[in-house]
């Protein structure tokens, strides 16, 4: 089966994340995008899930872009005067019944609409909560794997650890 695919409503977020509208505050909207770019691929990759970023660029002449950031993580600029909900309806139309759809905003309509196509729906407060919590199993994940590195049983290769298991019987003996 294919992983789930989680499309975000970037503006959305940005604009729901306490930490992201500090940032927006100080004037540098483009450093909230890349911050959530930034938090959504660990985050995507630890919970396995493809996950597209969906920012309107609805007064923006340029046509639609999908940038592939890693395995798990695209960026998409709608094209000019297509808003990232109508993009998002879109994807859940196409993907209904093919793939697991989850919908991160916290737009009521776009969450009934999505809901809708057999999506399922994710806060922007929910999302925060549970990038939290993977955030906290990465850290636990690499202080385990940093404690085990740093014991020389880790690095030694299995004839070695063999040789010394023998001799540690006959001392005991």
């Amino acid at each position: 089966m294919s992983p789930p695919v989680m499309l975000v409503d970037g503006y959305n977020i940005v604009g729901a994340w306490r930490s992201l509208q500090d940032v927006i505050a100080n004037g540098d909207l483009a450093m909230a995008r890349e911050q959530l770019v930034e938090i959504l691929t660990s985050y995507s990759a630890y919970r396995g899930l493809h996950t597209t970023i969906v920012f309107d660029a609805y007064n923006s002449l340029a046509p639609a872009v999908t940038e592939e950031v890693t395995e798990y993580l695209k960026l998409h600029y709608t094209e000019y005067r297509q808003t990232a909900d109508s993009y998002i309806e879109k994807v859940c139309a196409q993907l209904r019944r093919q793939r697991r759809i989850i919908v991160v905003t916290s737009d009521r309509a776009q969450h009934i609409t999505t809901t809708g196509f057999g999506a399922e729906w994710m806060s922007a407060m929910v999302l925060e909560q549970d990038v939290r919590a993977a955030e906290q199993g990465i850290r636990r994940k690499q202080r385990s794997k940093s404690a085990n590195h740093r014991r020389l049983h880790s690095v030694m290769n299995e004839e070695v650890k063999r040789k010394l298991t023998d001799w540690r019987s006959q001392l005991s003996q």
